[in-house]
């Protein structure tokens, strides 16, 4: 048996520049951040021919074109199995569709369980091409390419997403105390909305294909956003990234009309009053996680507990997607 986890993403700026249809013509950058909360994949042979999965469906069929779950058939696919006998589980520590890039994850960690199993060892990077080949090239997902790359490298890690597809990766070079800083006082709250990023991501990729000049000039502008996140940090002042995430914020609402609601917007107003420096909805938006950088973080978490916002506490990851039993 092979046991694989993938852990999920907070993105500290940048979001959005990650998409094909941005960086092919000018370039993304974005921070992103792997968290302790994982997607696990396992990966068994079991006595009887077949190829057996279980996650929030159960599937036994014959040929791999018979799988209905479209990631494992495409990874299953990309793998021409002669006579399949292979058995799959997936589970999960945060629900999808909730912002944390879970989608990525569970691809990277399908991928390295599936290369475990046949004893192939796969650099962060190949690894991550792999599963953006798998969702975007063959799935035709409309989405970008850190939530692969952040899964397979874990860390606090900065990615630049060049015009010819090459992504270039290296860590965020922060100082202990910074780091513990960002681990303290970035909070997450479930709003209780589970959302599918698609209809956002599409609306994005057909403005930006199109050269729509507004949402180009947003992108350009959370790019830059970004890169004085990235000083702020590695200069240490992880107080001054509340301040980016709420200019962030602002300009991300602006982008996608139903990025937010008057729900999540009371929320967010509500949190600013009670020790929030700033933050953002986590993903494309519409639902998900708020994440917030709090300078009281006692006042925050107990105005959002009264609103009935679950916080989830987590820490870092510096591992990315690992083999936890072979």
């Amino acid at each position: 048996m092979i046991i694989v986890r993938s852990p999920l993403r907070i993105t500290l700026g940048g979001g959005g520049t990650d998409l094909p249809s941005y960086y092919r013509g000018h370039e993304g950058f974005l921070i992103a951040a792997a968290i302790n909360k994982y997607v696990y994949v396992t990966v068994t042979r079991p006595f009887s021919s077949g190829i057996y999965l279980k996650y929030s469906a159960l599937e036994h069929v014959e040929r791999v074109d018979q799988v209905r779950h479209p990631v494992i058939r495409e990874a299953l696919a990309l793998e021409e199995p002669r006579t399949p006998q292979i058995e799959i589980t997936t589970l999960a520590d945060i629900p999808s569709g909730t912002g944390l890039g879970s989608s990525g994850s569970f691809t990277t960690a399908l991928l390295k369980a599936l290369a475990a199993h046949r004893r192939e060892w796969l650099h962060p990077a190949e690894l991550a091409e792999r599963a953006c080949h798998i969702e975007i090239e063959r799935l035709r997902e409309p989405i970008g390419k850190q939530d692969q790359y952040i899964a397979a490298y874990g860390g606090l890690t900065c990615f630049t997403f060049k015009k010819d597809g090459q992504v270039g990766a290296e860590p965020l070079r922060v100082s202990t105390g910074t780091m513990l800083d960002l681990e303290d006082n970035l909070l997450l709250f479930f709003t209780g909305f589970a959302r599918s990023a698609s209809s956002i991501l599409d609306d994005q990729r057909v403005r930006s294909e199109a050269g729509d000049q507004e949402i180009l000039r947003n992108l350009h502008y959370v790019k830059d956003i970004a890169h004085r996140s990235r000083t702020a940090l590695e200069s240490g002042n992880p107080r001054q990234l509340g301040e980016l995430l709420h200019e962030h914020w602002e300009h991300k609402k602006r982008r996608y009309g139903r990025m937010s609601n008057a729900q999540i917007d009371e929320w967010y107003e509500l949190a600013r009053k009670n020790g929030a420096i700033g933050g953002k909805l986590v993903g494309a938006g519409g639902g998900g996680f708020l994440m917030f950088y709090a300078a009281d973080r006692g006042a925050l978490r107990q105005a959002m507990a009264r609103a009935g916002l679950e916080e989830v506490r987590f820490r870092f990851d510096f591992e990315g997607t690992k083999v936890v039993l072979s």
